[in-house]
């Protein structure tokens, strides 16, 4: 076991107000007073509003209106549709989804940090007492640890775009967070710890695919083996009763609504196919993760890699200190996790936030074996780049405002074509009010010099808050402009003839259809014999009527005015085929 040398003074708790302040302000900005935007966003949203307006046989097989395709992993369908449902004529139907990100990520920041905090009061990672005392107690220790931990997890450079949409990849973060923390529960509490476990491979299985489920699955066990402590027999039989209960959900409800036979198969078939899995693994994905991962999960990945490193020596041989909970448990998941990533065809962001929280469980434990002068530079370096950061939003921001300085101005107009900048000024006494916090922050950092453990990552928690916030107070407007089809919408619906029986959306991609469901009650549906085509793929519409000896004219393009290369073109059919 490696020795850590800590006095009491280093373990001295962050205040409570302080920690949930950061976290129910970063989780909470940016989710509310804003359109579902272009890609992943916008798609999961429309699903949700198909299942929320739509009959009960839409819960059964979650798919965007007017369109046959079976989204897999129904579980953030629900939990989105429900939220409309319920709360939608109070928040809007936008505001309402926004309810299920903060719902999924408030829930992983509380496992993250109980599963941080059992394992910092486990005895493999205690302190060395002294002979006169003065040490910290196990308690408190683990204490410190866990408020370092839900620190290190808002520093994330990658989560601040994801965790405020409404994607599925908000509901695998819930998973392997809830994963996470059963695993680690069960070495005291295997019945506790493996209710846990099977509840979040179940949240696994019913947001992604059954190839995920069985490569987290695998995960634990690899943790198990390399561990040191192993839980007892319990915990398995709790955990694989759990998560198969919970798989089962979604086909029972198939059997007890008696769903057709080849409904049920093409659920299943997505299900397992979801993730688009592969034999080998992919060129295309190594390169993704070598080109993204480094800086999505920045700062953890360097603070995980100093932990390996510092705990990889200790009497456990061969694997040293490797073997003691704390660095066995997540380095299970960690290599599921990649290797399901290399194996996958297509890869992307919403991948990459699976192995965000055991690398956090990494990180934390670094903090306390860190020299000073490496702490004293993460500060100064987060400090620094955080407050040029933030004083060039306000600078941009005063320019689109007041038009001055008068080059910086045009610039901002160029991005956004079209846009007419109106004072928010909610959001500005927002934006002040988090910039004299940023302030405080600063002072009490560079006055007081505290000795606790998270001082090395409380800055960067905040300043990844501060930027965040910035962006969705200041900026909101003109993101929400440039990202939403909300005036494309409006303009399509005016272009359309009254004549018209229904429009052809083969050919439009799903973030499109998904906000003209939202913003128009335009009849569109995957039918060629309708009147009306639209698309945003060049040539394949037109490509698609020679082949079935239609005729199609051109009768309205447009686009987003922030967006040049996008093409929206709708089409009168003037021959339907026989």
């Amino acid at each position: 076991m490696r020795s850590i040398k800590l006095t009491a003074a280093a373990t001295s708790t962050m205040p409570r107000m302080v920690l949930v302040m950061i976290t129910a302000i970063y989780g909470l900005v940016g989710i509310f007073g804003r359109d579902p935007w272009k890609g992943d966003d916008a798609v999961g949203f429309g699903v949700m509003w198909t299942l929320a307006h739509g009959q009960w046989q839409d819960w059964l097989l979650p798919h965007l209106q007017g369109r046959e395709d079976i989204f897999a992993g129904p579980l953030p369908y629900w939990m989105g549709a429900t939220l409309i449902k319920l709360f939608s004529p109070l928040l809007g139907a936008s505001n309402a989804a926004g309810l299920y990100s903060a719902t999924c990520f408030f829930l992983s920041c509380a496992a993250i940090w109980h599963a941080s905090y059992l394992l910092g009061r486990r005895p493999e990672v205690q302190p060395t007492a002294f002979a006169l005392g003065g040490q910290p107690e196990a308690r408190d220790y683990g204490r410190t640890l866990a408020d370092s931990a839900l620190m290190i997890f808002l520093a994330c450079i990658g989560l601040a775009t994801r965790a405020h949409e409404t994607t599925p990849a908000l509901a695998h973060l819930l998973g392997i967070s809830t994963v996470l923390y059963g695993l680690v529960r069960g070495l005291d509490k295997p019945i506790q710890g493996g209710f846990w476990t099977g509840v979040g491979l179940a949240v696994i299985a019913l947001s992604a695919s059954l190839w995920l489920f069985i490569f987290i699955f695998a995960g634990l066990l690899i943790s198990l083996s390399i561990c040191e402590v192993k839980p007892k027999p319990q915990w398995l039989g709790t955990t694989w009763a759990m998560s198969i209960a919970g798989i089962l959900l979604w086909p029972i409800l198939w059997w007890l609504s008696d769903l057709p036979a080849d409904l049920s198969q093409a659920a299943w078939q997505a299900w397992w196919r979801n993730d688009l899995i592969q034999a080998l693994p992919s060129s295309k994905s190594l390169g993704f993760l070598a080109r993204n991962l480094t800086l999505y999960a920045w700062p953890i990945w360097p603070l995980a890699l100093w932990s390996i490193w510092y705990w990889r020596k200790g009497a456990n041989y061969p694997l040293g200190g490797i073997r003691n909970p704390n660095m066995a448990l997540p380095l299970g998941l960690i290599l599921a996790i990649l290797i399901y990533q290399l194996h996958q065809t297509i890869l992307s962001e919403q991948s990459l936030i699976l192995i965000i929280p055991p690398l956090v469980i990494w990180a934390c434990f670094s903090l306390p074996i860190i020299k000073r002068s490496v702490i004293s530079f993460i500060d100064w370096l987060a400090m620094l780049t955080f407050t040029i950061l933030s004083l060039f939003i306000w600078v941009m921001w005063f320019a689109m405002s007041t038009n001055y300085p008068a080059g910086l101005a045009r610039n901002v107009a160029k991005k956004v074509p079209g846009f007419i900048h109106e004072m928010n000024w909610f959001g500005l006494l927002a934006a002040i009010i988090v910039s004299i916090l940023w302030i405080s922050v600063i002072r009490w950092r560079t006055s007081r010099a505290p000795k606790a453990i998270w001082r090395a990552v409380v800055i960067s928690a905040a300043g990844t808050t501060l930027t965040w916030v910035l962006l969705m107070t200041l900026w909101l407007p003109t993101i929400n402009y440039a990202r939403t089809y909300q005036v494309v919408a409006d303009r399509l619906v005016k272009a359309v003839p009254a004549d018209y029986n229904c429009i052809n959306t083969t050919h439009l991609g799903g973030s499109q259809l998904a906000s003209f469901i939202y913003f128009t009650k335009l009849n569109l549906k995957d039918d060629p014999k309708c009147s009306l085509w639209i698309s945003n793929k060049p040539g394949e519409a037109r490509k698609a009527a020679n082949q079935t000896n239609q005729a199609l004219e051109l009768i309205w393009e447009d686009r987003r005015d922030s967006d040049r290369t996008e093409r929206l073109r709708m089409y009168k059919v003037l021959n339907h085929a026989q």
